[in-house]
């Protein structure tokens, strides 16, 4: 039957203005969809400070521009060029780890700034330096730093097989051999992170060393068997100098918890158990104070401490500054002091501080700030002089970074890095075995100065 045509007019009119329509409402929806999306990538872009250019012409590229930091563009085509090589290229596949390539990326990005301080700290490594500042783990016992950009031991811990086998503060290490982990490499350009986890290792396994003492012409070869590392942050001990018999100071330190009138108060480092040992420590000088007519003050000794938490030199330097500045941080844009945060419990009592070449940052902010603030005498050796703060954070996938944010400055103002603290009496450490004296004796030098201007007053 044929159809009128009005009619077919009429269903084409419909045809048309139905296809209009979904082609109409197809057309809002991706207008929507793109809109959207324009405004949460750019949302996201600027919130993170960077721009893409796209260049359509010949091979893609992409420009990263980073708005953080200034107008200046990073273009990392060469890195992924690199990286596309070594995958497309290299001989054995199996060796290519990436995240293990893109943290050593990210390491050689932080060396590149030139200071040995401010780390990319890969999981393991991060995790590492967590147990440094927890005080047990297996290695050799010694604290690393660096003198003039050169790996050097800051101090050997007492009673550790570093020491026991003639590792000295300030020794600079210039090669690192261990045949277990195929390693034997100078340690020119080595980080810390680098240097502690070749130094570190199983217990029982050796070690060796290419040092330079301290004034020595010809280097050493120092072999070390690894032993468990575990470093109390604080200890306390009653004593006094024994007299000889014509009635001078022999230098003999003799123990004597029961009636010992010097409290000798050793800090080896600002950790995370530093402040509760530090606290059960001063309830026991506060007990002794209390009961013992003789008692004489305290000796406390930051020798061969490299430091640690900032936080924790304000807190026991606030056990004897009563109030005010005990030191500032002088940021990248500003300075912040840190005052006094508590009430301390010996204020007043004689002092006398103990420093030595191993007295780095945190200690070097105690023993300056007691010496600026109440004019207590330094006594000892030179310190380290390390007078920058690091930020230490965590990242993604248990890693890590360490950031120099800023110089910290004595009360006085003064900065003191690579100067350290010059003592007010100078005292050099007689190297001497323990094996000569009494088991509960020995023979300390720098100790018997500190007791005698103790005495002093």
């Amino acid at each position: 039957m044929a159809v009128e045509p009005a009619v077919v007019d009429k269903l084409e009119f419909k045809k048309k203005n139905k296809s209009q329509m979904l082609r109409t409402i197809r057309l809002l929806a991706f207008s929507l969809a793109i809109f959207i999306l324009g405004l949460g990538s750019g949302y996201f872009l600027r919130a993170s400070g960077i721009a893409l250019r796209f260049f359509p012409e010949g091979k893609p590229s992409i420009t990263i521009v980073n708005r953080n930091s200034g107008p200046s563009e990073i273009d990392f085509s060469l890195f992924w060029e690199v990286w596309d090589k070594l995958h497309n290229e290299y001989l054995d596949l199996d060796k290519l780890d990436n995240a293990k390539m893109v943290y050593g990326a990210i390491s050689g990005m932080t060396a590149a700034i030139g200071d040995p301080y401010t780390v990319f700290l890969p999981p393991t490594d991060n995790k590492r330096a967590k147990e440094d500042l927890d005080g047990a783990f297996e290695g050799v016992g010694i604290q690393l730093g660096f003198i003039e950009r050169q790996l050097a031991v800051i101090s050997p811990l007492e009673g550790h097989p570093a020491k026991a086998q003639g590792i000295r503060a300030s020794d600079l290490i210039l090669k690192i051999k261990d045949e277990a982990k195929e390693v034997d490499t100078d340690t020119q350009g080595m980080s810390l992170p680098e240097a502690v986890q070749i130094i570190r290792g199983k217990k029982g396994t050796p070690v060796t060393l290419t040092v330079l003492h301290e004034g020595a012409d010809e280097t050493v070869e120092i072999t070390i068997v690894r032993d468990t590392i575990v470093v109390p942050s604080v200890e306390l001990e009653f004593g006094r100098v024994e007299g000889s018999p014509d009635g001078e100071a022999s230098g003999l330190w003799k123990a004597d918890e029961a009636a010992g009138e010097i409290a000798w108060l050793r800090v080896f480092r600002f950790g995370d158990r530093t402040e509760s040992q530090w606290d059960d420590a001063v309830g026991k000088i506060l007990t002794a104070k209390r009961d013992r007519a003789g008692f004489k003050g305290v000796v406390l000794d930051l020798r061969n401490n490299p430091g640690g938490f900032l936080t924790g030199s304000v807190y026991l330097a606030s056990e004897f500054i009563a109030d005010g500045v005990i030191v500032s941080q002088q940021g990248k844009f500003s300075s912040s002091p840190f005052e006094v945060e508590r009430n301390g419990k010996l204020i007043g009592l004689p002092l006398v501080v103990l420093i030595n070449k191993g007295s780095a940052s945190a200690s070097e902010i105690v023993a300056g700030a007691l010496r600026d603030r109440l004019g207590v005498k330094l006594v000892g050796e030179t310190s380290f002089g390390k007078g920058t703060v690091q930020d230490a954070q965590d990242l993604r996938q248990g890693a890590g970074i360490h950031i120099t944010t800023g110089r910290w400055l004595l009360p006085s103002g003064e900065w003191i890095s690579d100067e350290g603290l010059t003592p007010d009496v100078l005292v050099e450490l007689e190297e001497v075995g323990d094996e000569e004296f009494p088991e509960d004796s020995r023979k300390d030098a720098q100790l018997e100065k500190a007791v005698e201007v103790l005495g002093e007053g």
